[in-house]
């Protein structure tokens, strides 16, 4: 089913931003997709589902939330656009069975565009690994045919919170119980 790509286009975002490789279990994409909401409206004509209220849709490991979340189909049944909209709408994946701690990815508005092969986390925009790898922007743009992420201003929207660059943490690894920084040469040596 389309849906589940969206958490892999998410996981691949992170992996693009802050050069981690991630997947996500591969069982998500054959469980049952559950949707709890307040309220549904359902269009089948024009191929648009609307759930409100405290929505949770959960898939697997795989668990979306927002205020609003709405589901577009193309003409052939097809899932085309998901858009989740919160204070924030929020998703998490775990990304292997050894690995427990889910990425975590939030947004005012979180968009997959599955005809596009794009998801789009707009206003406070953040992506969280397992790893505790952190980018921060206005809007987080990720294309999955080409793995190629962009992270920076939101222009033409209205976001509630400006920010003009982008912030990312990437956590030091350790190598051989040695911090990588610890490696490097003390410039501070006076010969």
């Amino acid at each position: 089913m389309k849906f589940v790509n969206i958490l892999h286009i998410l996981l691949g975002l992170c992996a693009a931003l802050e050069s981690v490789i991630i997947c996500a279990l591969p069982s998500d994409s054959q469980q049952s997709i559950y949707i709890q909401a307040d309220n549904a409206q359902l269009d089948n004509k024009q191929g648009v589902a609307t759930y409100t209220g405290a929505v949770i849709i959960t898939q697997g490991s795989m668990k979306i939330t927002g205020n609003t979340v709405t589901f577009t189909r193309t003409m052939a049944g097809e899932i085309d656009v998901v858009t989740a909209v919160g204070n924030l709408a929020y998703f998490e994946q775990q990304q292997s069975a050894s690995d427990q701690t889910p990425m975590k990815g939030y947004g005012r508005i979180i968009q997959y565009l599955a005809q596009q092969n794009r998801i789009i986390l707009i206003d406070q925009a953040r992506v969280v690994s397992s790893d505790g790898n952190t980018t921060d922007s206005e809007k987080i743009t990720y294309d999955t045919v080409k793995q190629i992420a962009q992270a920076g201003r939101a222009t033409g929207i209205k976001i509630s919170t400006p920010r003009p660059q982008i912030d990312m943490v990437i956590q030091s690894k350790q190598k051989d119980g040695v911090s990588l920084h610890a490696l490097k040469p003390d410039t501070n040596k006076v010969d």
